[in-house]
């Protein structure tokens, strides 16, 4: 008979039901479904707003896509984005320092029978992770950039509680350099909005993961439909991309979690504590091979 798989779903999704509570600034309730009631917007028009908006974010950012345009903005930026996320990880860290203790306290339990614990981490960048790892645990880290690993090594050097085993210079898209099910845990932070196909991704995930081992995600996603998070993100997205290197504000990522094949996932919905509203929707959690 053939094995029916079951796949748990644990996910925190926005209530349809608008309560009042405080606000920490006037910034705050403009991007926030609140500010829709008060303000609501047919489809036809929001989405003329939206162009009109993304062409005057455009506008401000035509040297960019003058030099994207020349070819020059793409190997400019593959230099330049290593330097800018040294800076950035650290502001990320520091207000998701909690969630990423959160998220990766439970990682010796997927330690192998010998009671090592093999981790791959896709798209390292700056080793940014490095800290929140278990002591001996073995790091394989991958990245299409190799410009980072001068600051992965850097980080490296501050957290000798870790071993890193190789570092690999490829898209998360493509693995082959790892074989088949020879990882217990695979970890992505900020990753899958940039890479250029997610439900690839997954695919590699499950390839190189053992069975029974994990992968644990912390990604940020398109905020929740008709609030005024995601309009500005719909906004910003065209010049966003460009900018940051590939990086996409409106994917929908927990479908993709969704519909990978994983025997059990664990998935929540939640808004980091960042400054800028736009890139506050977050999901967490791991899923398991």
């Amino acid at each position: 008979m053939p094995i029916r798989r079951r796949v748990r779903v644990f996910k925190y999704r926005m209530p349809n039901v608008l309560l009042p509570h405080p606000r920490d600034s006037a910034t705050d309730f403009l991007f926030s479904s609140d500010f829709a009631v008060f303000c609501p917007l047919a489809n036809m028009e929001a989405t003329c707003l939206v162009v009109l908006l993304r062409f005057c974010v455009q506008i401000l950012a035509f040297p960019v896509y003058l030099l994207w345009y020349l070819g020059i903005w793409e190997p400019l930026c593959k230099k330049l984005f290593p330097c800018f996320m040294s800076v950035a990880s650290l502001y990320y860290n520091k207000h998701m320092s909690d969630k990423k203790k959160e998220l990766f306290s439970n990682l010796k339990d997927f330690a192998s029978p010998t009671g090592a614990l093999t981790l791959l981490e896709i798209g390292a960048g700056t080793g940014t992770n490095f800290q929140f790892y278990p002591t001996g645990c073995k790091i394989i880290c991958t990245d299409p950039n190799p410009n980072f690993q001068k600051f992965y090594n850097k980080s490296l050097a501050k957290n000798p509680h870790v071993q890193v085993e190789r570092c690999l210079v490829a898209p998360a898209e493509d693995l082959h350099q790892v074989p088949a099910a020879s990882v217990d845990v695979v970890v992505s932070t900020t990753v899958l909005c940039s890479v250029k196909s997610p439900e690839q991704v997954m695919k590699e995930i499950l390839r190189v993961l053992r069975p029974g081992g994990a992968y644990f995600f912390l990604e940020h996603v398109a905020g929740a439909p008709s609030s005024w998070t995601l309009f500005w993100q719909q906004i910003s997205d065209p010049t966003w991309i460009c900018l940051f290197d590939g990086c996409h504000m409106t994917r929908e990522t927990w479908n993709v979690l969704e519909k990978a094949g994983f025997s059990e996932l664990k998935l929540r919905h939640i808004d980091a504590p960042l400054k800028w509203p736009p890139i506050r929707p977050h999901i967490i959690g791991y899923a398991v091979k």
